[in-house]
């Protein structure tokens, strides 16, 4: 679909028949399918003038944790650490050594619904473990929180909501371990917060988890493009269809 003297590409099969056929100014919209070759593709594409929406960075940071640890790591908890080789690990032994940082947490790459996160007594209990296996890394490691109140944020647009997700039963809040929903009111300053996290990461729309303390006092977890909306006020369908809107708005304004 043109848009001026530009084309609009609007799904996975159209971008992959007319791949080779793209010029500088046009537009994809929509999230990559090439499963062993997306990062190839994010380049290539960047290298040749085409935009991406939602952005290759916000692409890239949504299929991996570690990414995020690195990148979005002044939002996140203090401490919070992209491990991807055994130096880091060891390097965060002694870090948390010194500042007496007792159980943690560590966050598998790409393993979503709770089912990645893993709960250790100490870290050197950690390396015990992850020391043995190459294929560990990366992962993501940080202090265990025990109190905090875990609120799923949806954003897109002018549109945003939040709901608390608990579990009495798991550390894990997640809802496909067993967590509830109820309400939960975002107040404007983490909102603000959210909307700082999506601007760094060139997120044009977001699910995001944060953890809260307190009213002043809360930290980013994760942020992804797509996410489970139990809890949410609205449809799938109708979620996806405000994320098209808004993309397809987007593209004809640049």
């Amino acid at each position: 679909m043109p848009a001026g003297k530009h084309m609009i590409i609007k799904s996975s099969k159209e971008l992959k028949s007319l791949y080779n056929e793209l010029a500088p100014g046009d537009i994809f919209l929509g999230t990559l399918t090439y499963k062993h070759l997306k990062q190839s593709v994010l380049i290539d594409l960047l290298e040749r003038g085409i935009s991406c929406l939602p952005s290759p960075l916000s692409q890239t940071l949504n299929n991996s944790k570690a990414a995020q640890a690195l990148v979005l790591k002044k939002w996140m908890l203090p401490h919070t650490y992209a491990i991807t080789r055994r130096i880091d690990l060891i390097d965060t032994i002694n870090l948390y050594n010194r500042q007496g940082i007792g159980p943690v947490v560590t966050k598998e790459d790409q393993l979503h619904c709770g089912h990645g996160i893993r709960k250790w007594d100490s870290v050197e209990a950690l390396y015990s473990l992850v020391a043995l296996s190459r294929n560990s890394y990366p992962f993501v490691i940080q202090p265990f929180l025990e109190n905090f109140t875990d609120v799923r944020v949806i954003i897109v647009g002018d549109y945003i909501e939040a709901y608390e997700r608990y579990n009495p039963h798991n550390f894990r809040m997640n809802i496909a371990s067993g967590g509830k929903t109820r309400a939960y009111e975002l107040d404007n300053n983490k909102e603000r917060f959210c909307r700082q996290v999506m601007r760094r990461g060139k997120f044009p729309f977001a699910h995001l988890d944060l953890h809260v303390i307190d009213k002043s006092e809360y930290y980013l977890s994760e942020i992804s493009l797509d996410g489970g909306i139990k809890g949410a006020n609205l449809s799938r369908k109708e979620l996806e269809q405000k994320k098209q809107d808004l993309l397809v708005r987007m593209a004809e304004a640049s």
